[in-house]
């Protein structure tokens, strides 16, 4: 993206956010009953959508793991969606073992600056993080993602953690509705001792990690991705054999 073109996008942004606080002041928003329809927060439909997220992995900082996002086309519907990809590898370049460790590729939300600062949304009237997603790769790689969110937090190195439970099998499109408040906490990779509730007003960005460094795990992965919605138990699949926040009660040391 050029120069002149994130000029305009932050002004873009700037406006919007001008104009969506204009908009609750005329709505007296706050006063009226919380609107509990769906929120879409992304969709990967688009090289636009994908223009909207970073992508890394421990190459960056002398690993060994490759990293892609990709938007690819549905064989069967023709519909686009996103692909994320690569190798995952525990193995780092001679000069920084002992230094680094291997085993991470990700990706998240670019934050959206503005003149009056990032734009955040607001999901404190839902329950889930719901995203349409299906697994490939390896079966291996498949038990590590984890879905992160960054708050409105004054430590920047604060991540909201959750693993990415997958019920059907390889191929298949799927939704997956992760309740917020089962998110754990956690700073540069460690589960934080005293936890807080999450901050759902002020969601910065939203990301998925492949940790293969924490399960020792290596092979091929891939993910695919066509949405990240919030939602309420009215618009949830919940199926009645496991909740889906199981895993996190018992799995939290694995972060």
């Amino acid at each position: 993206m050029s120069a002149t073109s994130r000029l305009s996008a932050y002004l873009g942004r700037s406006a919007q956010v001008l104009r969506t606080n204009a908009i609750k002041v005329v709505r007296m928003e706050g006063a009226n009953e919380p609107d509990r329809r769906p929120i879409p927060l992304f969709t990967f439909n688009s090289n636009e959508d994908l223009s909207q997220f970073a992508k890394g992995c421990d190459a960056d900082i002398g690993g060994t793991s490759t990293v892609n996002l990709t938007l690819e086309q549905s064989p069967s519907t023709g519909k686009p969606f996103a692909k994320f990809w690569g190798n995952m590898r525990l193995a780092v370049h001679p000069q920084v073992q002992g230094v680094v460790r291997g085993g991470y590729a990700g990706f998240r939300s670019n934050p959206r600056t503005t003149l009056f600062g990032d734009i955040m949304e607001d999901v404190s009237h839902h329950r889930y993080l719901a995203l349409r997603v299906r697994s490939g790769g390896h079966p291996r790689t498949r038990n590590s993602y984890f879905v992160n969110i960054q708050t409105d937090s004054a430590i920047s190195t604060d991540l909201w953690q959750h693993r990415l439970f997958f019920r059907k099998g390889e191929g298949q499109w799927e939704d997956v509705f992760i309740p917020f408040d089962d998110f754990v906490l956690t700073n540069t990779g460690e589960i934080v001792e005293d936890q807080t509730e999450i901050c759902k007003e002020g969601i910065r960005t939203v990301g998925i990690s492949l940790l293969g460094g924490n399960s020792g795990v290596e092979g091929s992965y891939e993910l695919g991705i066509d949405s990240i919605r919030a939602v309420n138990e009215e618009d949830a699949v919940i199926l009645a054999e496991k909740d889906p926040s199981d895993g996190t009660r018992w799995e939290r040391s694995a972060l």
